[in-house]
């Protein structure tokens, strides 16, 4: 009998069963799809030589998860590739507003009037990065913090709404980043805890950068993957699991899937009727005949570019998508240019381009004009690059990784408490009905982005019970 199995590859599965392959328990993974990742994998979705990231494809809380920083993942092919800037956030003046490895670089780019008040807004917290980040990744109760004082000044700070915390900028060039950065988690602007969302983007890319995987996000997974069969585990895919009648015999089964999945699977009934799934996103994964030409010029240089006018029509374009029901007239797109740094990605002189803007749940329309008419207000002459492009919606989302109910990449709604109380109010969420049935998805604690940080929290929960029995 195996000590544990996991059902799914994504990084939080693989993560788990990583975790506990290196506490010498025997572990088995099963993935439905013919090859692992979940959402960081990469593929030709366009022309051959093109490869691009279905999903994530910029990664700043990958490379500051403390459960990859622990492991040895460039062993096993991991590398991490920076661009000159993390991130940029053009205007429609052609000047943009920046996120840099420098806080004074990131504060100039705000102007004279904000650039005092994201020093202070920052500079607490960076000195004492890694251990906030292991303290904040690593909530609820699955570790007693390190620093108690220093995550509870966090909370002041962040566990109010982002639209609080930007009242301290005067100017929209700092309010308009920042909201973006909340928007990352498809969160609305005046949720709860959105302010903590927006702070631990700026300072992980202060901290170490946002970068890319060496040869696309598939690299993540095949590097955990090496990793795990290096310590003994196996992994199986191709193996869809729809009973737990499936799964051979063992004293824990972790589920990297949604609550919705799980709850079929293990027979769990209406356990999660309550869990709500937030907005989906309308995808386009281009191949261009050269870099996009943005007006401005901080924009050619950053991996990843945000694109919204001002905080308005963020918030716009977010309320439009999870409160309203519509799609936005003017989506704010998270856009990542992984061929800047990584020319083997694409023909040489070529580039892949990645841009995705929000929509209701289950939307099934098509985004790519509204898509291409705003990268052409802030990169005039775009369509012109194109050589081809590939779109998914939330049908397509959702065919391609079943945890992505109706397009909700972040598996699960990201709005109010629901971004804290993940799957279920409870003190130990890694939990389930059967005391031997965990779920370590990103529908638990700390939720969406390619950290194994959810994974790496349930392993947890899964040794202890483990060493608990006889």
């Amino acid at each position: 009998m195996l000590d544990a199995v996991v059902v799914g590859a994504g990084p939080n599965g693989l993560t788990a069963a990583v975790e506990l392959a290196r506490r010498g328990f025997s572990v088995a993974v099963f993935e439905a799809k013919d090859t692992v990742g979940g959402g960081a994998r990469t593929a030709e979705l366009t022309l051959p030589g093109f490869r691009h990231d279905p999903c994530s494809a910029a990664h700043p809380l990958g490379v500051n998860s403390p459960a990859f920083r622990a492991m040895p993942l460039h062993r096993h092919g991991l590398e991490w590739l920076h661009s000159e800037l993390p991130m940029a956030h053009p205007f429609l003046d052609g000047s943009a507003a920046v996120l840099s490895r420098s806080v004074g670089e990131t504060a100039a780019s705000f102007g004279p009037r904000d650039a005092g008040a994201y020093r202070r807004l920052v500079q607490p917290f960076l000195p004492k990065w890694e251990t906030l980040a292991h303290d904040f990744m690593s909530l609820p109760l699955t570790a007693l913090p390190r620093d108690p004082v220093t995550l509870a000044r966090f909370g002041l700070v962040g566990l109010p709404p982002s639209t609080w915390l930007m009242r301290r900028f005067k100017d929209e060039r700092a309010k308009a980043l920042f909201a973006g950065l909340v928007a990352h988690v498809i969160a609305p602007l005046g949720g709860l805890a959105t302010g903590a969302v927006g702070l631990v983007f700026a300072l992980a890319a202060h901290a170490a950068g946002w970068p890319v995987a060496k040869g696309g996000s598939q690299a993540i997974s095949d590097a955990l993957t090496a990793y795990l069969k290096d310590l003994g585990g196996t992994v199986h895919t191709d193996y869809e699991v729809k009973r737990l009648d499936d799964l051979p015999p063992a004293r824990a089964y972790v589920f990297d899937t949604s609550p919705t999945a799980l709850a079929r699977i293990a027979g769990f009934g209406r356990h999660y009727d309550s869990y709500r799934y937030g907005a989906g996103v309308f995808k386009i994964d281009y191949a261009l005949d050269g870099p996009v030409p943005w007006t401005a010029e901080e924009a050619r240089r950053a991996g990843t570019v945000q694109v919204g006018a001002s905080k308005a029509e963020i918030g716009a374009a977010l309320d439009a998508a999870s409160r309203h029901g519509r799609a936005p007239d003017a989506p704010f797109l998270i856009t990542v240019q992984p061929s800047l740094v990584d020319p083997s990605r694409a023909p040489e002189g070529k580039h892949v381009f990645w841009a995705y803007g929000h929509v209701p749940n289950g939307w099934t329309g098509d985004l790519t004009d509204a898509v291409e008419r705003q990268l052409e207000r802030f990169a005039p002459g775009f369509r012109d690059r194109v050589l081809a492009r590939a779109t998914a919606g939330p049908p397509e989302f959702a065919a391609h990784n079943a945890n992505y109910v109706g397009g909700d990449i972040a598996c699960g709604a990201a709005s109010g408490l629901r971004l804290l109380l993940r799957p279920k109010l409870s003190l130990f969420p890694y939990h389930t009905p059967h005391p031997a049935i965990f779920i370590c998805s990103s529908a638990t604690p700390p939720g969406p982005g390619v950290h194994g940080m959810s994974g790496h929290n349930a392993a947890k929960a899964v040794w202890r019970r483990l060493r608990q029995e006889p």
